[in-house]
């Protein structure tokens, strides 16, 4: 087994440090390409381990190396495609494989949590693992759920997503509410009863008095607002 992919999660002073003899003559390209990555995952996590996979096959020494992200995508945890512009004007390219592992703080149920509580700093707990582990929409930041309502069941040390919550509703179902039309230089307002409920920048249905069926913002408690 190649020693190589293990000596590239070193932290980037130490790798830098190693004789080029341990990586052969691919030994610049994968620096270069490793502190690329260590500069554009500073702000994943906490702690970021990089493993860059060497190229599968033999290739002339690429000179003046500009590592880039394909399609400008965003970095993230897990295996990332890394492109290298090589020579003059950047006219060849050639593309290497890594892997981001990064650690860091998010978010979890410090105790069974049931549909519709409104959470609060003690209902969360921050836990430290591999972000790469998280579902797509797992939060980040405890202040990013006080204040809002949970929609479904989470066991105590689950993570947070951001699917299963929601603001807490101003408007309820079957509520008579009022709904403010404005455009420019008028604003007029008229009665109707709410078809959904929904939270603070939620849309719902309301059926007005005529019977006729629109989709408004919620604005305030039992107030909603369309834009003519």
């Amino acid at each position: 087994m190649s020693l190589l992919p293990r000596l590239l999660i070193l932290p980037l002073a130490l790798l830098l440090a190693l004789p080029a003899t341990a990586w052969g003559d691919d030994a610049p390209l994968l620096e270069t390409v490793h502190a690329f990555l260590y500069e554009q995952s500073q702000a994943l996590g906490d702690e970021v381990m990089i493993e860059v996979h060497p190229p599968a096959g033999q290739f002339p020494a690429c000179e003046a190396a500009e590592p880039f992200l394909p399609g400008q995508r965003e970095l993230a945890p897990g295996r990332v495609s890394v492109g290298v512009r090589c020579g003059d004007e950047g006219r060849q390219v050639r593309y290497l494989q890594a892997q981001l592992t990064v650690f860091g703080d998010y978010p979890v149920a410090a105790r069974q949590l049931s549909p519709g509580e409104r959470l609060g700093a003690d209902d969360l707990r921050l836990e430290r693992g591999d972000l790469g582990r998280l579902p797509r929409q797992a939060l980040r930041e405890i202040d990013a759920a006080l204040g809002l309502q949970l929609t479904r069941p989470l066991g105590e040390g689950r993570p947070l997503l951001a699917s299963m919550l929601r603001a807490e509703p101003l408007v309820e179902r079957r509520q008579r509410v009022v709904v403010e039309a404005h455009g420019r230089g008028f604003r007029v307002t008229r009665e109707g009863e709410a078809l959904d409920e929904g939270g603070h920048g939620e849309r719902v249905r309301v059926r007005l008095s005529g019977r006729e069926i629109i989709e408004a913002e919620v604005i305030a408690p039992g107030r909603l607002a369309v834009a003519l």
